[in-house]
């Protein structure tokens, strides 16, 4: 039985957070080849690696390292992120550089070091290369207590739409997408619902959760695997005319 992703070969970075573990699991299904790679090596991949994605240096050898073995990247997953739960007046500008450095900059050095090689994979794969960007419901919205995480998630979605189109001008044959997932069961989520508790915007956990089921129609949070089908239509010959796109997978939070 073949898988729509036979013989590819992907790249996921923040492979070892809640979306990232499941999209190395649903692009393996799919069955790709899978470099995962996270500040601490993560599991889960054909190849797992460490790799800090604000480093030019250290995108510079992943490509070398990626180009030695395969001599071409099908499709690349720039996972990858942090989220920063704080007021305006109490954001340090290091912490903002911080966040803009993980969640934007990382967009940029990854197609600056991998670009040959996506280039190479769209020569000759049906459908392309493929490059999926990982944005959020906040880089459409604003939000609270969000403002550097929704400003970069931003910066994600537009930065998306300009390589899309600047890729097809050039005929590269490279297909730019951005995922914008809703409230996910993840670690960070968490994080930022104990945040909210800290900060007073609500009393409790439960009812912090509370608030943010009631901003999903469906009335919950989604599942990192519900978020790692879409990446994995993205990558696909399936998704062929599909770019400069956003895939809003949110259980309707965007939708009112």
């Amino acid at each position: 039985m073949t898988g729509p992703l036979d013989g590819a070969v992907a790249l996921v970075t923040g492979a070892g957070g809640g979306i990232g573990s499941a999209t190395v699991s649903a692009l393996r299904d799919a069955g790709a080849e899978v470099i995962a790679t996270d500040l601490t090596a993560p599991q889960g991949g054909t190849l797992n690696l460490a790799q800090d994605v604000t480093s030019e240096r250290g995108w510079a050898e992943l490509a070398d390292e990626i180009g030695r073995r395969h001599g071409r990247l099908d499709c690349l997953v720039n996972n990858a992120g942090i989220a920063l739960v704080s007021t305006i007046e109490e954001n340090s500008l290091d912490d903002w550089r911080r966040v803009m450095a993980v969640n934007v900059e990382s967009m940029l050095l990854s197609l600056r070091a991998l670009l040959p090689l996506l280039r190479k994979s769209g020569e000759s794969r049906p459908g392309g290369a493929s490059v999926v960007n990982i944005s959020s419901v906040g880089g459409i919205g604003g939000a609270p207590l969000m403002a550097a995480y929704c400003t970069s998630k931003g910066a994600v979605r537009l930065f998306s739409k300009s390589a899309a189109c600047e890729f097809a001008a050039l005929k590269y044959n490279i297909r730019v997408n951005s995922v914008h997932p809703g409230g996910i069961e993840t670690g960070m989520m968490e994080e930022i619902i104990g945040r909210y508790v800290t900060l007073g915007v609500a009393p409790d956990e439960q009812t912090a959760r509370a608030g943010v089921d009631a901003q999903h129609p469906l009335g919950r949070w989604g599942r990192p695997e519900e978020i790692a089908g879409g990446i994995v239509y993205l990558c696909s010959p399936a998704a062929s005319f599909v770019t400069g796109s956003e895939l809003v997978i949110d259980g309707g939070f965007t939708a009112h």
